[in-house]
């Protein structure tokens, strides 16, 4: 995933290395932990809460490529593109719509 130019190239490479629902479900629910728990680190100043908000979720989201994609997480290669994708997937998880943008994404 080292050759993308753009976020939108990132994202059909991002989608393909996130083919399978399980992979995007892990990640979904790394996000929708790992968030509240740095906004609370930082609001009740409690700095290990941050360390636990990066590793947990990192972990758990790096475990899914590993057994499920069978492949290298992207944040290895774009640290920021892999958070902001993670981000852009959420609403589309939770209205059902992902499993479309992964095909229309990766039709190529």
């Amino acid at each position: 995933m080292n050759s993308e130019a753009n976020f939108t190239d990132f994202w059909r490479e991002y989608l393909r290395a996130h083919s399978q629902p399980g992979t995007r479900a892990v990640h979904l629910a790394c996000t929708l932990t790992g968030s509240p728990l740095l906004v609370a680190a930082v609001a009740l100043r409690r700095w290990w809460w941050f360390a636990l908000a990066l590793a947990v979720p990192c972990a758990l989201a790096w475990i899914s490529h590993f057994f499920v994609e069978h492949n290298r997480p992207a944040v290895l290669d774009h640290c920021l593109w892999s958070w902001w994708a993670d981000q852009k997937m959420v609403a589309p998880m939770q209205s059902g719509k992902m499993g479309d943008e992964v095909s229309r994404c990766t039709a190529n």
